[in-house]
């Protein structure tokens, strides 16, 4: 039944803001030295007339989102125009419903067909991933959910449960086979976590191409202000949790790589590491033997692996590989190839154990896979997609709402961290980490929290919009 709070989309804007990197983020074998955000603007109404905007926004990560031979430019240009057909489409989007069900609705009835039609005007051209479409989609699926906590007055998470939405979950999910599971008279709300923290413990991204020790100095590295050296990295922000990006196809060098970042946690109080294979592995071999080495050689360093992520390819459905092996040894998480909870019912099956959310796959699409894995069991993370700017607040309040197995990934204050100034002038917890933590005590007010009208930030000239919108 439709209820009165219910709304439709009226426009939508978008703008792209360029971030360069300080230091180079290795993702796989290629290299991030800049990126563009997309922020997405919409505009909702209800059936009485009563207005809102709302605001999204997510880094075009190509190197995470699209893999490929094809040249960085191209790649990114054809996700700009992605974005573009997604601003008119999202604003003559007709249905009418809460923001969850208004997302699915888009990400199942428009956004594979939007992806086909758009990847058959590039005949002869390299099609773009779903994964990519989802990232651009993203951005405009936050602001939906923004504009209808704004509309309404609250903020969107109280807003996830039967006084607003119109049906529960099982019009959504269905169980895995054989799971003593219902998803009859459940909403997002009732897998939230009982009390949502203030704080959480942050993440410290080990990129591939950070400097663990100053024998790694160059004399090229930016002198801004900010740490360059891991060791510094640890003292300055008093961090816990070290996740440590491995090649996956140098056994050697990973070994190697996580002994030396594990030998400077242990110097420097750090409590907990990540082993990220970044998608580049296929026999469970490799990683098992990393492990079991690391067990009896390093049995410290290994105690100190919280979980293992994604070190299997992207495409579950084309990789269908046996995990049990590494998950008997390390809970092991789905990151890139748990696109939705469909991926992540086969990933289960096949031995994975936990689930990193992202809200940069839709913000709907995160609150249905977070809501299934907690559902079976699984354990739950928030990772990052190097978060600046507006993207920080919606990443942060889901890992907060989840409850995962510990804090929320978060790195963008390494990467680029003057990108995010203005928002830090009225958000300081949140884009810089102290005593090992992020604070999200300054997010208030309806929506996500942003406190746009007290950010001072100039937005570059509007790239494209549609509909009924200023």
């Amino acid at each position: 039944m439709p209820k009165p709070t219910d709304i439709h989309l009226l426009g939508a804007k978008l703008y792209l803001l360029p971030v360069e990197t300080r230091v180079p983020l290795k993702f796989g074998a290629e290299t991030l030295t800049h990126v563009l955000c997309a922020r997405a603007r919409v505009r909702v109404c209800d059936a009485q007339g009563n207005r809102a905007d709302g605001w999204g926004e997510t880094p075009l990560s190509v190197p995470w989102a699209w893999p490929s031979a094809l040249s960085y430019d191209e790649r990114q240009q054809a996700m700009n125009d992605f974005c573009g057909l997604l601003v008119r489409d999202w604003a003559a989007f007709a249905p009418s419903g809460h923001p969850l069900e208004l997302g699915v609705a888009f990400c199942e009835d428009v956004l594979p067909n939007l992806l086909a039609q758009f990847n058959a005007d590039r005949a002869g051209q390299e099609p773009m991933p779903w994964l990519a479409a989802l990232i651009c989609c993203s951005a405009f699926d936050q602001a939906v959910h923004d504009a209808y906590g704004n509309l309404h007055g609250v903020p969107v998470y109280q807003t996830y449960n039967a006084d607003y939405m119109s049906q529960d979950l099982s019009a959504y999910l269905q169980p895995a086979e054989g799971a003593d599971v219902t998803f009859a008279g459940k909403y997002p709300a009732d897998f939230f976590a009982p009390e949502v923290p203030a704080k959480l413990p942050a993440w410290h991204l080990v990129g591939g191409k950070d400097l663990l020790d100053a024998s790694e100095l160059t004399g090229a590295e930016p002198d801004d202000g900010y740490p360059v050296l891991l060791p510094d990295w640890i003292a300055r922000d008093g961090l816990t949790c070290l996740k440590v990006k491995l090649r996956g196809n140098d056994a050697e060098w990973d070994y190697d790589r996580m002994v030396q970042v594990g030998e400077i946690s242990l110097r420097q109080d750090v409590l907990w590491l990540t082993a990220d294979f970044n998608c580049t592995v296929t026999d469970p071999r490799y990683v098992t033997d990393i492990l079991d080495k690391l067990k009896w050689a390093h049995p410290r360093i290994y105690q100190m692996i919280l979980y293992v992520e994604q070190p299997f390819p992207y495409d579950l459905e084309e990789n269908q590989i046996d995990v049990h092996s590494v998950s008997a040894r390390q809970p092991l998480f789905m990151d890139e190839s748990a696109h939705d909870w469909h991926l992540v019912r086969l990933g289960r099956k096949l031995g994975w154990t936990g689930v990193a959310l992202k809200t940069c796959k839709t913000q709907s699409g995160a609150l249905l896979t977070m809501c299934w894995a907690k559902a079976h069991g699984m354990t739950l993370m928030v990772q990052d997609l190097t978060n600046p700017m507006l993207a920080q607040v919606p990443h942060v309040l889901l890992a907060a709402h989840a409850g995962t197995i510990l804090g929320v990934e978060t790195n963008a204050m390494q990467f680029y961290p003057d990108a995010s100034l203005p928002e830090e002038k009225v958000h300081p917890g949140l884009y810089r980490r102290r005593e090992g933590c992020v604070d999200l005590r300054s997010l208030s007010g309806a929506g996500f929290g942003y406190r746009l009208d007290e950010i001072e930030r100039d937005l570059p000239e509007l790239a494209h919009a549609a509909g009924d919108i200023d």
